[in-house]
């Protein structure tokens, strides 16, 4: 079988056989140009508040070890925690991690909410 296919405004014809597949030809196809007038910009909306800023020796922070969604908070600010036991769970590539306290302490801030998305070394608690 053979499909067009379009990448970056230029076509390719591929040919594909069962378990094969090959690039017969290729043409670069100019870009389709709108003759309606430019729409107005739409308003842009205002960042979120990002938590309160963490200070430098205010205490160990926990960062996320990759990017995922916080699926659950297991503690609250002022809790006493102890090392090795479970902060929150952090949904990454459908699977679920425990994000674990590092050291003995109390909770002195949770920067993550349940159902947020959250990036590689970002700060999701406190622990002092």
């Amino acid at each position: 079988m053979k499909y067009i296919v379009t990448i970056n405004n230029k076509e390719y014809e591929v040919e594909v056989e069962k378990g094969k597949a090959a690039v017969v030809g290729m043409k670069t196809v100019a870009p389709a140009v709108s003759t309606a007038a430019p729409a107005a910009p739409a308003p842009v909306a205002a960042p979120a508040a990002a938590p309160a800023p963490v200070m430098a020796g205010s205490g160990e922070a926990i960062k996320a070890p990759m990017p995922g969604t916080i699926l659950d908070v297991k503690v609250a600010a002022g809790t006493i925690v102890k090392k090795g036991q479970v902060l929150l769970i952090l949904e990454a590539m459908k699977m679920e991690n425990e994000i674990v306290a590092s050291v003995d302490g109390t909770v002195a801030q949770i920067q993550a909410a349940k159902g947020s998305s959250v990036n590689t070394g970002d700060i999701l608690a406190v622990i002092q």
